[in-house]
């Protein structure tokens, strides 16, 4: 139903208000304080817009509690799950995580893969929310695709190139392959949380078993020897990760996407297709996790 006409006329000037002040470098804590006195801004939508100002008022504690030893107690560095989360939490979060990497690197106590600062899940709208938020301890970048923010500390310089050519990283690599161009996403998330723990990543996109000319045309890259591991994403029917597990010796880590029409059930049917996979040596992630993908492929390179 259409807001009364008062009501709508609210809505406007509140948006507005946000709009006009969330990013604006000029929007000072005065300036706010002017527009309430001047009557153009309400006072609870000028403290919403000075809280979202100063977030490192915000109270970690209330909200999380950060397991900082996960890389060393697991090999994996924890990460921000932010779907549901709001702007200033996942800020303050991030920040949190890179003060801890700035002490790390400073007491010559960080692994490659514990330098890792990522946020999953976070769509353009909390990006660009988050990005309005002043952080101490490092800077952030932002992948659409993937729906993914790294964080680099303020201590490092090269955290998240993601090349390794050279070195035990170069014969550590792990192919993300993806059946289809609506599956990267996920591939994405996968390779680009494999990069920033160290990896070295080969991306071979757009191989579905619709053209299986696609995917044997790809077997040089999939079985060269510095290939240690092979993420495979698909939704639909879900065949590629067994057709990829029948090509190669490494461990293949399929990721079930929610791709598909009616009867693909949100990914449980590709979920199925793979459990059931006839190929040894599948194993099997959750639907959209390529995070949780990455993760156990960076152990099998590890390990």
């Amino acid at each position: 139903n259409a807001l009364p006409g008062l009501a709508r006329l609210q809505q406007s000037r509140v948006v507005g208000c946000i709009t006009r002040y969330r990013c604006s470098s000029s929007s000072s804590i005065a300036s706010i304080l002017a527009e309430v006195e001047s009557g153009t801004l309400s006072a609870s939508d000028a403290e919403s817009l000075i809280q979202k100002k100063q977030p490192n008022n915000v109270s970690l504690e209330s909200f999380a509690n950060l397991d900082h030893g996960r890389t060393k107690r697991t090999g994996f560095p924890e990460a921000v799950f932010a779907a549901g989360k709001t702007a200033p939490q996942v800020a303050a979060i991030l920040d949190d995580m890179a003060k801890h990497v700035n002490d790390a690197v400073a007491n010559n106590d960080a692994s490659t893969a514990g330098k890792a600062i990522l946020a999953t899940r976070v769509d353009k709208d909390l990006y660009d929310e988050i990005s309005c938020i002043p952080l101490k301890h490092g800077t952030i970048s932002y992948n659409e695709t993937a729906n993914l923010v790294s964080m680099k500390a303020s201590s490092l310089e090269d955290v998240f190139e993601g090349k390794h050519a050279s070195g035990e990283a170069g014969r550590n690599t792990v192919v993300v392959a993806c059946a289809g161009t609506t599956d990267l996403p996920v591939a994405e998330e996968a390779a680009i949380t494999l990069e920033a723990a160290g990896c070295t990543v080969e991306r071979i996109y757009d191989v579905g078993v619709a053209g299986l000319h696609r995917i044997i045309n790809a077997l040089p890259r999939l079985t060269d020897p510095s290939v240690r591991c092979v993420i495979v994403c698909a939704g639909m029917d879900g065949a590629l990760p067994s057709v990829v597990a029948g090509l190669v010796t490494v461990p293949v880590v399929a990721v079930p996407t929610s791709i598909g029409y009616g009867a693909c059930f949100g990914g449980v049917s590709a979920m199925l297709t793979m459990l059931n996979s006839c190929a040894p040596g599948v194993g099997v992630v959750n639907i959209d996790n390529g995070f949780g993908g990455a993760a156990l492929a960076f152990k099998f390179v590890n390990s």
